[in-house]
């Protein structure tokens, strides 16, 4: 397996103010032989505060071993609520997929075989991609299209209304959005004629998320006449991931994805950066810290068989989608 860190931002590009020296990026896990496969690119959740070391690696490499390219995208988020992102998310999966399929031979995939796929408001920045590729302009790759080819939303966060994650809508767009804004990014409201094709699953018992959500989606979805497979399963909290023992056991939670959060704690330590609440980076050290230990695990955790399956029949909705396109192609020459 071929392992690389690469920043997807040049000196001078990005410019996020809380930061602190972080710059997104993707952390890949390619195949060794020059076999060109499908690209699995993993956005992972923290409602815009974090990214979640439980949806990146371990899903990352789920997908790797069925015969993938795979990547986490480690994005700009809002660790205190104090700069709202708006569209820098955005612009971060944008870069993302249009390098990939720019360097595509060095990635050793297809242009048009990139799937994407989020959890939680990881799913939401893949949905405002999905939906809005077209206007984010990159003077880097300025000819290279940043439309996925498969969408994966994994208990997504959709709409800023009525059953929105508060947290999330706060860190994306502040505590005065307005209304604009909140239209906007109500991703079930602005589903595109030509957006590509859509999996969602959801648990009815999600607390933190609303189920009503991905309904909303797979609605908005049917209406526009974009295909679309969607399940929801009985059981199970928010945050399941890959749901199987591996993530239990905290297996492959690399804690990469953090690189954020760290690099704010190291600025409230060295002093180079002084939160208004004196107690910020106690809060984030009983938060985030012990996360860097590997053998620590949530004991309260229990695999989930259930919901687990979304694997499998994620796995066999993109294959079937991506051979009902070949099949189409070679009709029309």
């Amino acid at each position: 397996m071929e392992q690389k860190r690469i920043e997807i931002w040049n000196s001078g590009e990005y410019a996020y103010p809380h930061a602190f020296g972080f710059v997104p990026n993707l952390h890949t896990y390619l195949h060794e032989d020059t076999e060109i496969r499908p690209f699995f690119l993993v956005v992972p959740g923290g409602g815009y505060a974090y990214c979640s070391e439980n949806e990146g690696e371990i899903v990352a490499r789920t997908f790797y071993e069925k015969g993938y390219q795979a990547a986490v995208l480690t994005y700009t988020t809002n660790p205190l609520s104090m700069v709202p992102l708006h569209e820098q998310p955005l612009k971060d999966i944008a870069r993302a997929v249009r390098m990939i399929r720019a360097e595509k031979d060095e990635f050793r995939t297809f242009a048009d075989r990139i799937i994407i796929c989020g959890f939680s408001a990881g799913a939401h920045v893949c949905g405002t991609l999905a939906e809005y590729h077209d206007t984010v302009a990159d003077f880097l790759y300025p000819e290279v299209s940043a439309a996925p080819d498969r969408t994966v939303l994994c208990y997504p966060v959709i709409t800023m209304g009525e059953y929105a994650h508060k947290g999330s809508v706060a860190t994306l767009l502040g505590t005065d959005a307005s209304a604009e804004d909140i239209e906007k990014m109500s991703l079930e409201k602005n589903v595109r004629d030509d957006m590509c094709p859509v999996f969602l699953w959801q648990t009815m018992e999600d607390k933190s998320v609303p189920v009503e959500n991905s309904y909303l989606m797979a609605m908005a979805l049917k209406k526009k006449n974009i295909p679309f497979a969607h399940h929801v399963f009985t059981h199970g909290a928010h945050g399941l991931s890959v749901a199987n023992q591996d993530l239990c056991d905290r297996k492959y939670a690399n804690p990469y994805t953090l690189d954020q959060v760290f690099a704010l704690m190291d600025a409230i330590r060295n002093g180079s950066f002084v939160p208004e609440d004196p107690n910020t980076v106690k809060a984030l050290d009983e938060k985030f810290s012990y996360r860097k230990d590997p053998n620590w695990h949530d004991a309260s955790r229990k695999p989930n068989p259930d919901a687990a399956r979304w694997v499998e029949l994620c796995a066999s909705w993109l294959e079937t989608s991506f051979e009902q396109v070949q099949e189409t192609e070679i009709t029309s020459v």
